[in-house]
């Protein structure tokens, strides 16, 4: 793994000054800095970690009941809309190369005000997808342990991972590394197994019909089902939350969100398409027994492949979950860091030590193994857990698409704008956003819709505190 760079800063954790004043690397404040220490390969594996390469075994089934087959075609269809989304990151990384993420793009596009908001929903995503990961270890190690409890196991990945992150970002990094080419590698396992199989006896759905459906052809609902795969991509957006840490400018952070979102999406269509071909019941069956959806992926292993893939699919989700949440947890705290240093959050959230936000990282920790073990000793937990977390980050979505719009074109800060770059796509893009949002559970609508009134709450608080405070003589 590279990412020891001597460029400019590198290991000093001086931040660009594209942002300026308070956005900056700390001003003077080296107790508010990061460190310099990754390269393109350590953001790429943070967010395939985030992601997981296997992250439609659990959804496959719904997706498949939902799109009438064409499972496939659903995640080649995701994959180019997330592309929207992933551009507009790019196009905003070169503007604020900024711990913040979408905080930062949306203060330089649209204000603070905005900011603050983008910054605010982005938190609630960050600081539960991590909870959930964390769950689904602890179910899956409880299936292999069934003398454990799934919380005690849940509470352990926590605490590992958490001690992984305080020692520093380089070191996650290399875990991480090889716990993702531990999930590479029993993806590749399945990838062949699969493709042998379907060479000796065949397919039992047609050659196609992971692309245009096992029925009747619909576009809607493919695109209804789209509406759910698009989950499967949420944590490539982490990449950009370790701007102030990457060797080589923002240019690689940019390269890095676009190929790991290719990459991710490569790999989503390749394992649908082949599952899809040995599931063993159509997707009118899978739409009428929705019990079945959840382990059609591994029944299809079982049936075509054998149980010892299903047993290894299972191993390297429990701990690729771990990881995974590790990933959000590093980005959770890059966003309480940078928001703390914007003055948003408490200033303690802002201190560094050896360059690592460790009390930004330690309260994420305490709130996502607060909400994780809470979930796992529910029976409903999960269920509550995964319908809260997704509005956050599509709302923060949405206004990285009308910060992009609000910087280059509405501003021109960038002298004349793209027209397709800079107002197409990201229009295009937010247009998506809002139709997954607007099919979101009504659970998460209203979650959400509770944590933006607070978010506006706190906000309407600093301002009046900032109104009331004396001006400079």
């Amino acid at each position: 793994m590279t990412g020891t760079g001597t460029g400019a800063g590198a290991g000093t954790g001086t931040a660009s000054g594209a942002d300026g004043g308070g956005d900056g690397g700390g001003g003077g404040d080296t107790h508010s800095q990061l460190r310099r220490s990754l390269g393109v390969r350590d953001l790429v594996v943070y967010g395939l970690l985030f992601i997981a390469p296997m992250a439609p075994v659990g959804v496959f089934g719904t997706l498949d009941a939902k799109s009438h087959g064409a499972v496939a075609l659903v995640y080649v269809v995701a994959t180019i809309a997330m592309g929207f989304t992933a551009y507009s990151y790019a196009q905003m990384v070169r503007v604020a190369p900024l711990a913040g993420s979408v905080f930062a793009y949306a203060r330089k596009g649209l204000g603070e005000g905005p900011g603050f908001i983008a910054g605010w929903m982005a938190m609630l995503d960050y600081l539960l997808i991590p909870a959930v990961a964390y769950l689904f270890s602890g179910i899956a190690m409880e299936a292999l342990v069934p003398g454990v409890d799934r919380w005690v196991w849940t509470a352990l990945a926590v605490v590992v991972t958490t001690l992984l992150n305080l020692w520093g970002v380089r070191a996650a990094a290399h875990v991480g590394l090889a716990v993702l080419a531990m999930e590479i590698v029993v993806l590749a396992v399945f990838l062949v197994s699969a493709v042998a199989v379907l060479a000796q006896d065949g397919p039992r759905r047609g050659w196609l019909s992971p692309l245009t459906g096992d029925g009747d052809f619909a576009l809607s609902a493919v695109l209804g089902a789209v509406s759910v795969a698009v989950l499967s991509y949420l944590g490539f957006d982490a990449i950009a939350s370790f701007a102030e840490e990457v060797t080589g400018g923002s240019r690689q952070v940019a390269r890095a969100v676009l190929f790991c979102l290719g990459l991710a999406g490569t790999l989503f269509v390749a394992q649908t398409y082949l599952v899809a071909l040995l599931e063993p019941v159509s997707s009118a069956a899978l739409a009428a027994d929705p019990k079945s959806q959840g382990s059609a992926f591994y029944d299809a292993v079982d049936t075509s492949v054998g149980t010892w893939l299903h047993d290894l699919v299972a191993v390297s989700k429990a701990i690729g979950a771990a990881f995974a949440a590790l990933a959000g947890q590093a980005a959770a705290g890059r966003l309480l860091f940078a928001m703390a240093r914007g003055r948003r959050l408490p200033h303690v959230l802002s201190r560094t030590d050896s360059g690592v936000p460790r009390v930004a990282l330690l309260l994420s920790a305490v709130v996502t193994l607060v909400a994780a073990v809470w979930a796992a000793r529910r029976d409903d937990g999960l269920d509550k857990l995964v319908s809260v977390v997704d509005v956050g980050a599509l709302t923060a979505f949405t206004l990285l698409h009308a910060s992009v719009v609000g910087w280059f074109v509405v501003r021109r800060m960038a002298g004349p704008p793209s027209w397709w770059r800079h107002l197409l796509i990201p229009v295009a893009g937010a247009a998506v956003t809002v139709a997954v949002i607007v099919e979101a559970s009504h659970t998460a609508q209203v979650v959400g819709a509770i944590w933006l009134a607070v978010g506006l709450l706190v906000l309407m608080v600093q301002r009046g505190r900032q109104e009331a405070e004396p001006g400079p003589v």
